[in-house]
């Protein structure tokens, strides 16, 4: 693989962020791509590859197929095919006898019963294949292994092997030491603030801010740091082709993008835990300067004078349970009463408490926090009826 060689990558995502990933990926300057499920395929030199990894927000891994290697996907006929077909493979082109290994296998193919026993077929045939060259074969290590490799074998038996460029995946940012116990991971927390259309010119409030990390991944949009900046590995910096002096330039640029945020990131929680769990996360983040904590009640908390955006992740009811519909309902009084002019997103698996916020939205997106499905609510606050809020904004388009 030599540095402009065009690489086929393909970005894994959750359901319902694939738009936000496309235009992320826009934003790095990829203009050949594909929209999947739960995946965007694109196209994109060495340099692209590494930037991919340390800039997408809602990405959560990033694999090579091997036909970027030279070797093209194929088919099979059976588990010994397999075997064969792997064991050709120059795998000690890629990686060392001494380097572990993985595999993460999904099959769709009727010759197998079970997704593992393929992961095990090919095992064995790289074991052997270094076995044969050095008389010494690689070790297996399923938790962190140097090299992490994909096989994905479909209906129809054709077999793909992928690289896996990221390694852990890329939602684990290094920043969170401890969870709540209602947590929403990296990558949908960046989704749901990019989706929130929030224009980065103006205040940002997470009014149930839990462990904080909506607060993070805006802190760290609003000043335009790289998600995975602070990241000490990647599973691309195990490969025979990475390239160290490359990696450092595109840190450096990554560094010399950041920007000064002029407005307030804004956490509150009425739970000691859990603040002093944000305040942790937040400090590992390097952000405690960026972000403001208060812990109060919601009610309780007066809104800035200057307005903004609400993106907040409320309890959804599977374990504080009795008091989730007054909760909900307190909510939507409270953004009535005190956010006029502001957007407020709010996310939750609980269709029956959101009909309690008592407000119309604007828009319904549905997402999928872990396993649970849920609804990414928009509401627009405004004085009088939204015929007069229209007129409003037609008569300020006019002005503009």
């Amino acid at each position: 693989m030599n540095a402009n060689q065009q690489l086929k990558i393909v970005a894994k995502t959750a359901a319902g962020l694939e738009d936000v990933l496309i235009e992320e990926l826009k934003q790095l300057g990829v203009t050949d791509y594909e929209k999947g499920i739960r995946a965007v395929t694109f196209y994109g030199n060495k340099e692209m590859l590494y930037k991919a990894n340390i800039w997408l927000r809602t990405a959560n891994r990033l694999i090579v197929p091997f036909k970027e290697f030279s070797i093209k996907e194929f088919s099979i006929k059976d588990a010994d095919d397999l075997y064969r077909q792997v064991k050709r493979i120059e795998w000690e082109t890629i990686f060392d006898v001494d380097q572990t290994f993985a595999i993460d296998s999904t099959v769709f193919s009727p010759l197998f019963n079970h997704t593992k026993f393929p992961a095990l077929k090919a095992k064995d045939a790289i074991a052997d294949r270094f076995r044969s060259k050095f008389d010494k074969r690689p070790n297996v290590d399923p938790e962190k292994p140097d090299i992490r490799i994909n096989l994905h074998i479909s209906i129809d038996n054709r077999c793909t092997i992928s690289l896996d460029s990221s390694g852990d995946p890329l939602f684990k940012r290094g920043y969170r030491d401890s969870r709540s116990l209602a947590p929403i991971k990296e990558d949908l927390a960046a989704g749901m603030i990019l989706l929130s259309e929030w224009d980065k010119d103006s205040n940002f409030v997470d009014l149930f801010c839990g462990s904080g990390t909506l607060l993070i991944e805006a802190a760290m949009i609003a000043n335009n740091i790289a998600p995975n900046i602070n990241r000490a590995v990647f599973g691309f910096m195990n490969w025979k082709t990475f390239d160290e002096v490359l990696f450092n330039k595109v840190i450096d640029e990554a560094l010399d993008e950041e920007i000064d945020f002029k407005h307030q990131i804004i956490g509150v929680d009425i739970d000691a835990r859990v603040m002093g769990m944000s305040r942790a996360n937040i400090e590992a983040a390097g952000l405690t300067d960026k972000i403001t904590l208060f812990k109060k009640d919601f009610k309780d908390f007066k809104a800035p004078d200057k307005k903004g955006v609400i993106v907040s992740n409320p309890p959804y009811g599977e374990r504080i349970g009795e008091n989730v519909d007054d909760l909900y309902k307190a909510f939507g009084d409270n953004l009535k009463a005190q956010y006029d002019g502001w957007n407020a997103w709010l996310i939750s698996s609980n269709m029956g408490a959101l009909k309690k916020v008592g407000l119309r939205p604007s828009r319904k997106i549905k997402l999928f926090n872990g396993s649970l499905e849920c609804r990414f609510m928009k509401y627009e606050m405004y004085k009088g009826t939204k015929k007069t809020h229209k007129l409003a904004k037609a008569d300020e388009n006019r002005q503009e």
